[in-house]
C-alpha cells in the first residue's frame, strides 16, 4: 500500500506547510502567542550530529525510563513500521527566534521548532504520519486524531532499534539515582550547550541523539516524488506560537 497517497495519514496542508517551512531559513512560521506584533523566524538549520543506525530500524520516542510507585522501566521505544537505510545519518535542527523583554532584559526567544533525521539529500514531495510497528491503519481515520508517542520529560530520540536498551541506560541509571539520593552525570555527551544530548554504543555501532520534545508528538516522514523515505521529522515547536501558514 501506498501510505504517502493514504488520506488516513497524509498530512493537511498547514502540517506540511510548516515542515517544509520550519526547515527554510528566514521563514516566519508565526506570531508570539503573548505578542502578536512579534514574528517567529527560522533562522538557521544546522546539523548538529550524526548517528548510526545500524539495523535500519529507527526508534523514534522518549529516551527516558517509565516510572511507577514501585519500579523504574526502561521504556521499549516506539519502533517505526519504516524502514530505513542502514548506516550513519545526519541529524539536523531548526531554530526560531521571537525577542521578547523579561524584568527589563531583551532575550531573543531562540528555540528548535523541530529536528529531522536525513535519510537521503533527495527533497521531500509529500509529508505522512509515520506509524508505529503493530499501529494498525485501518483504526485511522482521516481527518481523526494524529497517533505518535508521549513524552513526559520534554525530551525525545532518535536511536537505532536493535540498540535502543542499550543506548537508553544512561537515562534509566540516572532516575535510578536521581531516586536513591544519588545522583551522578549522565553518560552522555552534551550537544549545543546540552539541548541535544549524544549516545554512543560501540558494541554495536549505534547511537542516540535526543532533542526537545513537547507532550503528544507525531513523527512525520518525508517522501520523495518515487515514494521513498527521505526524511523523518519531529515539529517540537508546532503548537508552540500562533501559525500563519498562508490559506
Amino acid at each position: 500500500m501506498d501510505l504517502a497517497a493514504d488520506a488516513r495519514v497524509a498530512a493537511e496542508p498547514e502540517e506540511s506547510w510548516y515542515l517544509d517551512s520550519a526547515f527554510t531559513p528566514g521563514v516566519t512560521l508565526g506570531t508570539r502567542y503573548d505578542d502578536p506584533s512579534t514574528a517567529v523566524r527560522v533562522v538557521e538549520v544546522r546539523e548538529v550530529t550524526t548517528i548510526r543506525i545500524p539495523s535500519g530500524r529507527l526508534v523514534v520516542d522518549a529516551p527516558w525510563p517509565d516510572e511507577d510507585e514501585s519500579d523504574l522501566r526502561a521504556r521499549p521505544g516506539r519502533e517505526l513500521a519504516e524502514r530505513i537505510p542502514p548506516g550513519t545519518h545526519r541529524v539536523e535542527a531548526a531554530w526560531t527566534e521571537a525577542p521578547y523583554d523579561f524584568m527589563g532584559e531583551r532575550h531573543d526567544g531562540r528555540q528548535v521548532a523541530a529536528v529531522r533525521l536525513l535519510v537521503a539529500e533527495a527533497p521531500v514531495a509529500r509529508w505522512e504520519m509515520g506509524l508505529g510497528v503493530g499501529d494498525d491503519i485501518e483504526r485511522i481515520r482521516p481527518g481523526g486524531r494524529r497517533i505518535g508517542f508521549r513524552t513526559e520529560t520534554n525530551t525525545a530520540g532518535f536511536g537505532d532499534a536493535a540498540a535502543w536498551p542499550a543506548l537508553t541506560a544512561p537515562f534509566l541509571e540516572f532516575w535510578r539515582g536521581a531516586r536513591s539520593g544519588n545522583r551522578q552525570p549522565r553518560r552522555t555527551e552534551n550537544l549545543f550547550g546540552g539541548a541535544f544530548e549524544l549516545v554512543k554504543d560501540e558494541e554495536r555501532g549505534a547511537d542516540l541523539v535526543t532533542f526537545s520534545a513537547e507532550g503528544d508528538d507525531v513523527v512525520w516522514l518525508g517522501r520523495a516524488e518515487s515514494g521513498a523515505v527521505v526524511s523523518v521529522a519531529v515539529a517540537s515547536g508546532y503548537h508552540l506560537f500562533s501559525r500563519e501558514a498562508p490559506f
